[in-house]
């Protein structure tokens, strides 16, 4: 049996490296016609997860937050802090709508990933990518050779901050746009810092200080139209290695949240955003706010886009950041729950165990 579990092995791998080397992504095989998939996009995870989606009837929603008015007006931002507050405690998923960033430029940048995408094949293969130190890449699976099975996805990626590539480095097709989208959710993410540390009833400059909001990735991803939906994911159950994320969605949908122990769909709202709990404000907040796990379904219809931005420890620079739980959140009733830890570390340890269904903060509890 170790003979065939061996031989089964060398296949995968080659098969992975086979489709690695297209350059073309999952976009490119569905644009050669394939109407079955790979074996190695079938879903493990789809065959052993019961847990039932909640059905839509539910009245089960991930919270809607108006920030409306917020900096002039204490009595309302002292509702919103509430609101963010109860959302990072029992969620760790929320949506904010009047949030600064206007429809057009929202659109603009859904299109802007939509025209990187289906650019031809040639001129996006020189941005084709597994070097993780890159500033603008493109790839399928960033743990394709880590994870236990590949993903019906493809992504853009780009550090915006705090060293971003100069523009002559960006893909034409979208520079305009992801510079200024980025800049506008710099102003946004440092208006919900505030609010996170309010809702800790800490400064409100406490987590930017801490530097939350210095590091910014955008990823673009791309999920095509896919022949056999029911076989594999889009993305696969994990949580986000981020202080937060702020995701733009399409109109398609296909985000879902885990919650009570049951799968809940984040359908799309035009205008909103959603942000979500990162690992890191997890184990600084000593398991407060939670980070949850989220993935998303593989679909008939397509393409889906979305942009998520992940704000987190920026280490190309070669910078160390070591973090733990803040200690103005522990006492004797609070223990701390979580080990200092230096980012590279954490994120070495997420990157090369690939998405495998496991909170890479387990490895971090004392």
């Amino acid at each position: 049996m170790a003979g065939v579990k061996a031989n089964s092995n060398t296949d995968r791998i080659s098969e992975l490296k086979a489709f690695d080397e297209t350059k073309g992504g999952v976009k490119g095989l569905l644009d050669s016609g394939i109407t079955k998939l790979p074996s190695i996009f079938h879903s493990k995870q789809l065959s052993v997860d019961d847990r039932k989606v909640a059905s839509d009837d539910v009245q089960l929603s991930i919270p809607i937050i108006d920030l409306k008015n917020i900096h002039n007006d204490s009595v309302l931002r002292a509702e919103v802090i509430e609101k963010v507050r109860y959302a990072s405690e029992k969620w760790g998923f929320f949506a904010v709508i009047n949030h600064g960033i206007s429809d057009d430029v929202l659109d603009r940048m859904i299109d802007g990933m939509r025209r990187f995408h289906e650019q031809d094949t040639e001129l996006k293969k020189k941005l084709y990518s597994r070097e993780s130190g890159k500033k603008v890449l493109y790839s399928s699976n960033y743990d394709l050779y880590h994870a236990q099975e590949a993903n019906w996805r493809d992504t853009f990626s780009c550090y915006m901050a705090p060293d971003p590539p100069t523009p002559e480095e960006m893909p034409s097709v979208c520079r305009e746009i992801v510079i200024e989208y980025s800049e506008k959710v710099m102003k946004l993410a440092h208006t919900l810092f505030e609010l996170f540390s309010e809702a800790l009833g800490l400064n409100p400059n406490k987590l930017k200080d801490m530097g939350c909001a210095e590091g910014q990735f955008l990823l673009g991803h791309y999920y095509p139209a896919c022949p056999e939906p029911k076989i594999t994911l889009g993305t696969s159950k994990h949580t986000d290695g981020t202080f937060i994320s702020v995701l733009l969605q399409d109109q398609i949908g296909g985000l879902q949240v885990l919650y009570d122990n049951q799968w809940v769909n984040v359908p799309p709202k035009k205008g909103a955003l959603v942000i979500n709990i990162g690992d890191l404000l997890q184990l600084i907040t000593n398991g407060r706010f939670i980070s949850v796990y989220h993935r998303v379904i593989a679909q008939k219809v397509g393409p889906r886009i979305s942009v998520p931005i992940f704000f987190r420890p920026y280490v190309q620079g070669g910078k160390s950041y070591a973090y733990g739980p803040i200690k103005e959140l522990l006492s004797d009733g609070n223990p701390q729950i979580y080990k200092e830890v230096d980012f590279k570390d954490y994120l070495n340890h997420y990157l090369t165990k690939g998405i495998d269904f496991v909170s890479p903060l387990v490895k971090f509890k004392l």
